[in-house]
């Protein structure tokens, strides 16, 4: 494992470049549409002269590559074992967006020790890239891996959909990462629903319970419509921004991009690259199993939310 000093200089190193803003996309469960809003949000930020990374933090269960019919050679899982560099497994994706590909079915890809993360860190101090933004497609849940992006992200956007498991795991997510780690604010993007009023009404029934038993903000990031052509992007391996532009949800998509562009804040700090894996490494994150108690729907959303 490289020593405490060896990682801060490797840090250090990067402050003579722009902060990049780290942006993590979860959810409570899967099956939301979670990876597919972010590839559609770095197309669409791509799109708006911002140079995108995307991170695949589904470890072991990754799928950017196979919404965007892409076929990597590599993967983190390479990297780790030390047959490629991260520079040779990057792999580039429409309009110029990169994206790092990770591995699925490899169940220990999804339970990585401190060494194997110390070996990402190494990799990730050598990019050279240029880059605005850098987004994490996490695990759903609350994996380990979930709550270190989360924790050291800039911005932590959450999807849920208007279905009472969503909601109810959407709340037990935010509870857990504020109560027991400190990640105070929150986007929450609301998926599959017919209007954006329903989008906020839902962003509602969140915002009335979390408001009495958490210390959290929560923001309205926005809606993303249901939409038969983003299903037919689906099908058809390609992003709705790229392969149906006009569609509403390739709409909501540019809206959304543009609102973080210029409403959310600029980092203070040029965290990105390392910032989750110095953390993972310097702090190991352990969810114990009475923390899982806690993170679970007890009272189903404090008995606000059916």
């Amino acid at each position: 494992m490289p020593p405490t000093d060896s990682l801060a200089n490797q840090a250090a190193g990067l402050q003579h470049r722009r902060p990049v803003r780290v942006i993590c996309v979860t959810s409570g469960k899967g099956g939301v549409g979670k990876t597919n809003i972010t590839v559609n949000l770095a197309l669409a930020l791509s799109l708006q002269n911002q140079s995108v990374m995307v991170l695949d933090a589904d470890l072991g269960l990754a799928n950017v590559d196979v919404i965007l019919g892409l076929h990597p050679s590599y993967n983190l899982s390479h990297v780790i074992d030390q047959e490629r560099t991260l520079e040779e497994i990057i792999i580039t994706g429409p309009n110029g967006i990169r994206i790092i590909p990770a591995s699925s079915g490899i169940k220990r890809m999804a339970e990585l020790n401190a060494d194997e993360n110390a070996g990402i860190v190494s990799a990730f101090s050598e990019l050279n890239d240029s880059l605005d933004i850098l987004l994490i497609d996490s695990a759903a849940g609350i994996a380990d891996s979930v709550i270190t992006f989360s924790r050291a992200s800039h911005e932590v956007v959450v999807v849920v959909c208007d279905e009472p498991a969503s909601i109810t795991d959407a709340y037990a997510m935010v509870k857990l990462l504020s109560q027991d780690y400190g990640v105070d604010r929150f986007q929450i993007l609301a998926n599959r629903i017919a209007t954006v009023q329903e989008g906020r009404e839902l962003f509602g029934k969140l915002v009335k319970v979390a408001d009495r038993f958490l210390d959290v903000t929560l923001h309205f990031f926005g809606a993303i419509p249901e939409d038969p052509q983003l299903r037919k992007a689906v099908q058809a391996q390609r992003a709705v921004v790229e392969a149906f532009p006009g569609s509403r949800s390739a709409e909501a998509f540019h809206r959304l991009a543009a609102q973080m562009i210029g409403r959310w804040p600029m980092p203070r700090t040029a965290s990105g690259y390392l910032q989750f894996f110095i953390e993972r490494l310097i702090n190991p994150t352990y969810v114990s199993p009475e923390d899982r108690e806690r993170a679970q729907p007890e009272s189903v959303l404090e008995d606000q939310v059916e």
